[in-house]
Formats: structure tokens, C-alpha cells, sequence
């Protein structure tokens, strides 16, 4: 049967992950608390990393910045509107507005996903090839690393919403989720969504994959190193410059695998809001925080950053 391109709704109603008007309250205070610690949190890593002229010119550091900026993105994609629909009560979202967020949900979502991958090449150029580590990672290659980054990740993202965009939405608009993302869409469309699916499970899955497998292959490798270095104290420095960042991995590989990556039949709307949470607002609220406790260089900056502001 051939898919039809035209939709019957003008407009979709987020069902949240409640639909008790009691818990609006609740849920507005909780979301807004984390909202604004998300902004404070990743905004002040940014400025710290900017106003810093020699961690501004540090592979990891600038990988880091872009990490944090992407992670505001990331969030005010969702957090903003969900808010607004919180407070207000009315959960509505024009189609053009539902296929916009889902667009910048993925690609910053996909964003993350490839700088989290381009972090772990740069502590195994690091810390495998110390030697050649000024050479490789100069500041043209990172430059080049991060805008492949972005760009293939917006073009991932827009081959999931055109995919989307073709489909009908007849039988229902009340998509069972906190916002709009691909599956809760398919879960409602009333056309065949077995091409949907199927790019999601083949080109989604190759390219988390392909950044997570980029992953272990690095800390593999890392870790042979590691076991090599004859100092107790050797091992301790080189595991501690890995270790915010394979937290920050488990976070949000461990969620998002979670959600897409299960069969579509047994999606559920309940479980999968309390994943998006961990993976769409709790993972981009912590990443400052981990980021900063074991590391003395960022300790040194954010000092330096509120002196300033203080004098």
C-alpha cells in the first residue's frame, strides 16, 4: 500500500508523563530546578573553557565546550515546552512545531553521541601516542573532528523527519509521550511505518554503534597502556582522565540504548518517559558536575571565572 504524504491533524497533544492534573505542581518545580542547573551548570563550563586561554586550545577541553553547549541545546529542545505545557495545562503542539522539535531533539541528541566518541579518540591519542599527540590533535583536526560532528549528525536527523513527514496521522494526535520523538509518532500513525523502523534499527543503529564501538576500541586500548605503566601513581593519573568521561558514557549509551534500540512492539510509554528523562535532562544536568570534580585543571578555570566576575 503506498504511503500517503498528507496528514489529517494540524496539531498533536504530548500526553506527558502524567496525565493527573494534580502533578502538574510537582512536575513543573521538578523540571524547572533541572532546567535552570542544566543551563548555570553547562553555560559556566563553556565560559570557564573560553575565558581560559590555554584550556581554549586544549583538544579536550574544546571537545568538552562543544559537549556543553550541545548539552543546552539538547535541553532547551524539550525542557522549555514541556515546562510551558506543565504550567499551562494545554499540551497541544502544532505539526510543524512536533516535526521541528523531534528534528533538533535527534541531532542533538546524535550531536552528543559523536562528540562523546571524538572525546575517547582524544584520551587514546593521548594517552597511547603521547609522543604524537601535539601533531595529530593540532587544532585544525579538532576543528574538522567537531564540524563532522555536527553536520552528520543534522543530516541523520533530517533523514528521520522527512521519513516521518510522509507518514498519515488519522486514527489519533495524542502522541504518549513527553515530547516528539520518532517512535511515540510511529506508535500512532495510521500509515505503514515498516521503512521507519527499519532505518532506525539499520542507519540509527550504525551510527550509535559506530561511535560506541569507537568507544571501547579507545578505552581498550587505553587500558593495555594503562596496565603497562610501572608507577601506581602512573596508572591512577591516567585512569582518572578517563574516568568523568566513561561515566558520562554509561549515562547516556545505557538510556538511549534503552529507548531505540529495544522492538518497537514493546514500547511503552511509561518506562520509556522516565528514560528519556535520564538521557534528555539528568545526563546533560550531571555532565558539568562530573566533569569537574576529579579534574583540577577545570577547578583552576572556574576559579578563575568567578574572581573575575567577583573583581
Amino acid at each position: 500500500m503506498e504511503t500517503d504524504n498528507r496528514t489529517s491533524v494540524s496539531e498533536f497533544i504530548l500526553l506527558g508523563i502524567s496525565a493527573q492534573q494534580d502533578w502538574n505542581t510537582l512536575f513543573f518545580i521538578i523540571f524547572l530546578i533541572m532546567y535552570i542547573i542544566t543551563m548555570m551548570g553547562n553555560l559556566t563550563i563553556f565560559l570557564a573553557i573560553k575565558l581560559d586561554g590555554h584550556l581554549r586550545h586544549t583538544p579536550m577541553y574544546f571537545f568538552l565546550s562543544n559537549l556543553s553547549m550541545v548539552d543546552i541545546c539538547f535541553t532547551t529542545t524539550t525542557i522549555p515546552k514541556m515546562l510551558a505545557d506543565t504550567f499551562s495545562g494545554m499540551r497541544k503542539i502544532s505539526y510543524g512545531g512536533c516535526l521541528a522539535q523531534m528534528y533538533f531533539f535527534i541531532a542533538s541528541g546524535m550531536t552528543d553521541n559523536m562528540l562523546l566518541a571524538t572525546m575517547a579518540l582524544d584520551r587514546y591519542v593521548a594517552i597511547c601516542w603521547p609522543l604524537r599527540y601535539a601533531i595529530v590533535m593540532k587544532s585544525r583536526t579538532c576543528l574538522l573532528l567537531v564540524t563532522v560532528c555536527w553536520l552528520a549528525s543534522h543530516l541523520h536527523s533530517l533523514l528521520h523527519t522527512i521519513l516521518v513527514s510522509r507518514l498519515s496521522f488519522c486514527a489519533s494526535n495524542q502522541v504518549p509521550h513527553l515530547f516528539c520523538d520518532v517512535f511515540p509518532l510511529l506508535k500512532i500513525s495510521c500509515s505503514n511505518t515498516e521503512l521507519n523502523t527499519l532505518v532506525v534499527h539499520t542507519e540509527g543503529a550504525l551510527m550509535v554503534n559506530g561511535a560506541l564501538m569507537l568507544i571501547v576500541f579507545s578505552y581498550a586500548r587505553i587500558l593495555m597502556a594503562v596496565l603497562r605503566v610501572p608507577s601506581a601513581e602512573g596508572k591512577r593519573k591516567a585512569f582518572s582522565t578517563c574516568s568523568s568521561h566513561l561515566t558520562v558514557v554509561a549515562l547516556f549509551y545505557g538510556t538511549v540504548t534503552w529507548v531505540y534500540f529495544q522492538p518497537s512492539a514493546s514500547f511503552s510509554p511509561e518506562k520509556d518517559a522516565v528514560a528519556a528523562i535520564m538521557y534528555s535532562m539528568i545526563t546533560p544536568m550531571l555532565n558539568p558536575f562530573i566533569y569537574t570534580l576529579r579534574n583540577d585543571k577545570m577547578k583552576k578555570a572556574l576559579r578563575k571565572l568567578f574572581g573575575k566576575k567577583v573583581n
